[in-house]
């Protein structure tokens, strides 16, 4: 009997520990996707937020009646020197017509938030992947006209008697505003830039990037007739659409909208290159 082991056969390893399970406390969490959809109460929270700071530091200038009348005068006397056309003429095209006045009045109260708050909630469902972008977007442009808001406090045209302008809500209704001296809800002397431009301008620009249709550019109606509404009504100036339109620009171009996976192919046009034929993207994709 020897006393020395036989060594091990060289096919034969020696057994393994078996390794501890890992829990799934110890497991890396998988990273979040791009452009997934944010948590819904926690972006609530955010835009609930954001829009009342908003609304609070509108507030902030409503007492420089003075510097708004005379910026009033200044920008009525631009646009004049610059040969714009005339408010006046815009709104003779509905006085000649009481409903469509109210028609008028009625886009001007009631289209402006509701579309912007469904606008946003389409994004975030049906296309998670620029919900971000266009919040961006928003905020960047409204926080913009708020910063011009402080800074160039302005009394709408409906407000300065040299426009020759009449008030069509106040006169005809519905209105949205009491006495500018007692309204602790709005500030009526913020009309530079017109955010009611801004944000339909930012709906259409939206719908245009995300939609699967060739009739998506008719979505740039809702700014254009929302520039027509705002001048027939004489709550803001041309100058007013203009601004808000070079900021959103700006804008725009420091915000870039998120680009499609590779192999993807472009809004309104299929893999085969046929326009208006791309299938429909449900809400759990992340592509745009």
């Amino acid at each position: 009997m020897s006393l020395v082991e036989p060594p091990a056969h060289p096919d034969e390893s020696p057994p393994r520990r078996p390794e501890p399970e890992r829990r799934d406390a110890d497991r890396p969490e998988k990273p979040p996707r791009p452009g997934g959809r944010p948590r819904p109460v926690r972006e609530l929270v955010l835009i609930a937020v954001l829009f009342g700071l908003y609304k609070l530091g509108r507030l902030f200038s409503s007492d420089r009646v003075t510097d708004a009348f005379a910026n009033a005068r200044g920008i009525w006397d631009l646009e004049r020197a610059l040969r714009l056309p005339d408010e006046a003429a815009v709104q003779q095209g509905i006085l000649h017509s009481e409903t469509l006045i109210h028609l008028t009045n009625g886009y001007y109260a009631v289209v402006h938030f509701p579309a912007t708050v469904l606008f946003l909630l389409w994004i975030y469902l049906r296309r998670p992947a620029h919900y971000r972008w266009i919040r961006r977007v928003l905020v960047g442009l409204t926080a913009a006209a708020l910063a011009l808001h402080l800074l160039v406090p302005l009394a709408p045209p409906r407000m300065l008697p040299a426009t020759g302008l009449i008030d069509t809500a106040a006169r005809y209704g519905p209105a949205v505003y009491g006495a500018p001296e007692s309204d602790m809800i709005a500030n009526q002397y913020a009309a530079m830039p017109s955010l009611h431009i801004g944000w339909a301008a930012v709906i259409a620009l939206g719908l245009v990037v995300t939609s699967r249709t060739r009739w998506r550019w008719l979505w740039v109606l809702h700014p254009v007739m929302t520039v027509a509404v705002v001048v027939a009504t004489a709550n803001h100036y041309w100058v007013d659409g203009i601004v808000v339109l070079a900021l959103l620009s700006v804008i725009v171009l420091l915000l870039r909208p998120p680009t499609s996976p590779a192999g993807a192919s472009p809004p309104g046009v299929s893999a085969s290159g046929v326009p208006g034929s791309a299938p429909s993207v449900s809400s759990s994709s992340t592509t745009g």
